[in-house]
């Protein structure tokens, strides 16, 4: 996982003070990794250090917000939606999650691997976009009234399924590693031709969680009954959710099949997606993408 961190020039925009910003994130999230490891001291020693990152990046979002807007950025309301979604959900999300658990292990691979791969997929896209580099990825941003719906029947449905309540943390999730999972992609089509794929990432923490508590019985690793389970369990989903947002006609399942979480990954930095959610369930991680064709 170090290795990853290294700094690599591609990462870099072109604008020094942003540049320079970058490289300090990136020795932070280093310097996490390190003292993670430290089973004696590392929990109390990551607490400081994630507070230093978060003040650290916070800082870093209102100076390039300034820059973007000297420049007269025309993508600087999309932008700065993004780095809101960390400020004010994300980054406050994965605090929480840290101090419920007392600083777990598994809570500060959470904390390092969603911000470390935030870092990287925003800087790569969304940074270099600033300076002309590549085309901002995001066709719209479909914050609002539209997202607030699908928000309440995603977290209405697992709450009825599951009884899990459940918090979105991000409505901007770029594919970030949140730990071992299992991934369904649904592909469903219209009378009229249209086509609409749906990707439900669910953590294995929370996947043995949901085939325990359903079964009663404790399931301790992922097998082909859990797999198939899962599946299952994704299609209902997707029935209950197009039933809140009054779907239920216009779309006919196509496909479903599993994904492992590096070609979610390699997918979702090809494509583009219209609805990205990424929700904490209390019991694992569960991130919800909608693609419409």
């Amino acid at each position: 996982m170090t290795k990853t961190t290294e700094w690599n020039k591609q990462f870099n925009i072109g604008v020094d003070s942003i540049d320079d910003a970058h490289r300090k994130l990136f020795s932070i999230v280093r310097k996490l990794i390190h003292l993670s490891k430290d089973e004696n001291n590392g929990k109390w020693a990551c607490a400081e250090g994630i507070k230093y990152f978060k003040s650290y990046a916070i800082e870093h979002f209102t100076d390039e917000e300034a820059y973007m807007q000297s420049i007269g950025y025309k993508e600087y309301e999309v932008h700065k939606r993004l780095h809101d979604d960390m400020r004010y959900k994300t980054l406050p999300a994965l605090e929480k999650d840290l101090s419920d658990s007392n600083y777990s292990q598994e809570s500060i691979q959470h904390f390092l691997g969603i911000c470390l791969g935030w870092l990287t997929a925003h800087i790569m896209i969304e940074d270099r976009a600033i300076t002309g580099k590549i085309s901002n990825k995001w066709k719209k941003d479909n914050a609002g009234k539209d997202m607030r719906i699908l928000e309440d029947a995603l977290t209405n449905t697992l709450e009825q399924i599951f009884r899990l309540q459940t918090e979105v943390i991000s409505e901007h999730y770029s594919g970030e590693n949140f730990g071992n999972s299992i991934v369904n992609r649904l592909t469903y089509h219209s009378k009229e031709g249209k086509h609409v794929q749906l990707f439900m990432d669910f953590e294995e923490s929370l996947t043995l969680h949901i085939v325990s508590s359903m079964l009663g019985i404790p399931f301790k690793k992922m097998d082909k009954m859990v797999i198939n389970a899962i599946k299952e369990l994704s299609q209902q989903i997707a029935d209950q959710v197009a039933i809140h947002l009054h779907l239920t006609s216009q779309y006919q399942l196509e496909s479903s099949h599993v994904m492992t979480a590096d070609q979610f990954q390699k997918e979702f930095s090809a494509e583009y997606f219209d609805y990205n959610l990424l929700l904490n369930t209390g019991n694992g991680y569960f991130a919800f993408c909608i693609q419409l064709e």
